[in-house]
């Protein structure tokens, strides 16, 4: 019996310990969400200026033409997949990975119809185990990662597209929604659905040159690559969302782990004084 006691009294010092680091990893999460959610805000106007200026230019001007623009036969298919290099995330990356593994078996019969760009190593690792066709990888990214940490992936995707070595490009990530709610997100990318006329309250008249398809073609890959790098910082809010609702799970479970602990102890060390009592009155009684 007293064998029992250390034994659960050891093991409830373990999940205390357990406790204490989920519990400072969720309020480091917390904290780091904060920040990555005011990123990603921030990055929101820049690309919405960008797409306004795209409006405008695609709506001016009728014969308007870009190769990100001209939808042609699909051959082949590209997928930049966005993942994270560390776990402890609950179903962050298994749930990304799950809808973009599903999409390509529904879609492709062969590895030679689809390349894969992957942020993460999560996701890299695991495209590298199945042997899938990994054209470019980036890894060891920051909570909070700048544009041009996937700067160059992001062209490499973009340019791809342009010089038809692909014929679609898709977004794969998930999307944030609240830190308990992140929804795996399959988004084409390019061909970018022609963009839709500016609002009679935003519309701005602009005068370019050398002429809007030479702004096009200078405008358009670097809106690709802004909504590829927002689509990273929407990745690492829904990350960092989902590692602080895990890592709360984690220390709620210890915390009833470690009363149930305690139970069984309480009973335990009762059961054992309630024996020792007993052999003594039963020793008092057999001496008298």
């Amino acid at each position: 019996m007293a064998k029992g006691m250390r034994e659960i009294k050891r093991q409830i010092k373990s999940v205390q310990s357990t406790k204490q680091i989920t519990k400072a990893m969720e309020m480091v999460a917390a904290s780091k969400l904060r920040k990555a959610q005011e990123k990603a805000e921030s990055a929101r106007p820049y690309a919405e200026k960008l797409k306004e200026v795209v409006s405008s230019i695609a709506s001016g001007s009728n014969n308007v033409k870009h190769p990100m623009l001209e939808t042609r036969p699909v051959k082949k298919t590209a997928y930049l997949i966005i993942t994270s290099d560390r776990g402890l995330a609950g179903g962050y990356n298994a749930n990304i990975l799950r809808q973009v593994t599903q999409t390509i078996a529904e879609r492709h019969r062969s590895q030679d119809e689809f390349v894969i760009f992957i942020i993460g190593r999560k996701g890299r690792d695991y495209f590298r185990r199945r042997e899938f066709p990994i054209a470019e990888s980036v890894t060891d990214l920051s909570d909070t990662p700048a544009f041009s940490d996937i700067k160059t992936i992001a062209n490499k995707a973009v340019k791809g597209f342009e010089l038809k070595e692909f014929d679609e490009l898709y977004l794969c990530y998930n999307r944030f929604v609240n830190a308990l709610t992140q929804i795996p997100t399959v988004d084409r990318l390019l061909p970018m659905a022609t963009p839709e006329s500016a609002t009679a309250s935003s519309s701005i008249n602009y005068e370019y040159e050398p002429s809007p398809e030479g702004v096009l073609e200078v405008l358009l890959p670097r809106y690709a690559e802004t909504l590829i790098y927002g689509a990273l910082l929407d990745g690492k809010a829904s990350e960092l969302g989902a590692k602080m609702t895990a890592m709360g799970s984690a220390t709620k479970n210890a915390t009833k782990l470690i009363g149930e602990l305690s139970l069984t102890y309480n009973r335990a060390r009762q059961a054992a004084i309630t024996q020792e009592i007993t052999e003594i009155v039963a020793g008092a009684n057999a001496q008298s």
